[in-house]
């Protein structure tokens, strides 16, 4: 197995050569393994073991066998311990998630504060398998198909074509020990059942079966491949726009397209929504229909689909700015500090002179502001005075014109002082405020605003 290995690193893997690598050990066979295969390769090798306080003085244990390993092979070891069941309760995760997130983030965070240029985990061709049964049950896409990639980033997975079988016929001949996780002994998680009861019988069906499998991944990664570049190919015709709020994008190449429902599933599966039939539905909805994930929503307008953020507006404002008892308005006593608002930060500063077009930034005769001022969400029948023009204008008439979307309208604030609006923030000015040439304080509004921007996956 050592020169497969070995041939497999100089053939496919070659950059580990040159690289500073930290392997993730459990104590476990597999990890045991790879990391006595690195250290023969003589690989610049760290190892790093979770103790994830789960299994008592078997935890332990496993730790100080960790320990031994590496004062024998002379490895520098790094040892976290976590209070796993805790975290798991904090965040509302299955155990197995929490020790996986705790894992994969710490591991991050030793290579970059460390300078480590990868991460090796010990997943062999046994975990592949069992890890696309897995998603088979639960009715995954074809990415759920394609298995467990060698290469993620800077995680690195260099056992992936070899089975447990090779792994424990190696550590046999050469005496190599390793622990046993006494809970890989139960059927209490998928996985387990699958090892024990389902993958033995399409072993003892087809005894080429992990190789067949292989066969069959590369086909399905090729397949997918097809599938992204046709993806990347509609993406590019739909999507319209993406700013901070929102990605908009037009129906028409989805409806377009031979299968809708696919090209939806593909693009916004990474964004938690599960309602496809639905989701399909809205190519031919009415505005203001929409669709909602856990932290996204999918919405109809005229020709377009809007993605944006969930909850994004309800953040509690502070400093110089209070709630008042009118829902969704906010009161500004003083022109001081910069102001925290749902909006964004407002700060107001004296100038002697207007100077250019500036995105999110207002000039107004400060001497005709009365305070307190309030900020609020505009309101139907709200009436102002644009700036530049003669007379009122509704404000849903000025949306119309300027041709808002519904989720546009949706994140419109107006800066008001004694009922009259000094500011439709970040699109227009009130003509009543403006300056002119008897104008003697200047103030000069800014709007900053911290993007939680939606990305296109």
């Amino acid at each position: 197995m050592f020169n497969t290995f070995d041939y497999h690193i100089t053939s496919n893997l070659s950059f580990l050569k040159e690289s500073k690598l930290l392997i993730a050990i459990s104590g476990g066979l597999d990890s045991v393994i790879l990391t006595h295969l690195c250290h023969e390769l003589k690989l610049d090798i760290s190892l790093a073991h979770c103790n994830f306080n789960l299994r008592g003085k078997e935890s332990d244990d496993d730790e100080d066998f960790v320990l031994e390993l590496a004062e024998t092979l002379d490895l520098e070891v790094f040892i976290e311990r976590f209070s796993t069941e805790e975290f798991a309760k904090d965040q509302k995760l299955s155990t197995q998630m929490a020790a996986r997130d705790l894992r994969y983030n710490w591991f991050s965070k030793l290579a970059e504060s460390l300078h480590f240029d990868y991460i090796l985990t010990a997943h062999h061709a046994d975990d592949n398998l069992e890890t696309f049964l897995i998603n088979l049950t639960r009715g995954t896409g074809l990415s759920g198909l394609t298995g467990i990639p060698e290469i993620n980033d800077n995680i690195v997975r260099p056992l992936l074509s070899f089975s447990r079988q090779e792994l424990e016929f190696y550590a046999t001949k050469h005496n190599i020990k390793w622990r046993e996780d006494s809970s890989n002994a139960s059927d209490k998680y998928l996985r387990n059942k699958l090892r024990h009861h389902v993958i033995p019988v399409l072993k003892e069906t087809n005894v080429n079966l992990l190789q067949n499998f292989k066969t069959t991944l590369d086909h399905l990664n090729d397949t997918s491949d097809i599938v992204e570049e046709s993806l990347r190919a509609v993406a590019k015709r739909a999507i319209i726009d993406i700013d901070e709020h929102k990605m908009v994008l037009d129906v028409l190449p989805f409806k377009k397209a031979n299968n809708p429902k696919a090209y939806l599933y593909e693009m916004f599966k990474d964004y938690g929504f599960t309602a496809w039939d639905d989701m399909v539905g809205l190519l031919e909805a009415q505005s203001g229909k929409q669709i909602l994930s856990d932290r996204y929503r999918l919405v109809k307008d005229r020709a377009h689909l809007i993605l944006t953020h969930r909850n994004t507006q309800e953040d509690e404002a502070h400093t110089e700015c209070s709630r008042s008892a009118l829902k969704d308005t906010f009161i500004i006593h003083t022109l001081e500090d910069k102001t925290q608002t749902p909006a964004g930060t407002l700060s107001f500063d004296e100038v002697d002179a207007v100077v250019g077009n500036q995105s999110r930034v207002v000039f107004v005769d400060k001497s005709k502001l009365k305070f307190p001022l309030s900020l609020r969400q505009w309101q139907e029948g709200d009436v102002f005075y644009p700036l530049g023009m003669k007379g009122k204008k509704k404000l849903s008439k000025y949306f119309k014109d300027e041709k808002l979307s519904l989720v546009d309208k949706e994140h419109v604030w107006l800066l008001i002082s004694e009922e009259k609006m000094v500011w439709v923030i970040d699109r227009r000015a009130d003509e009543r405020f403006k300056v002119t040439e008897s104008t003697t304080h200047i103030l000069k509004i800014t709007l900053s605003v911290s993007s939680s921007k939606v990305e296109y996956m």
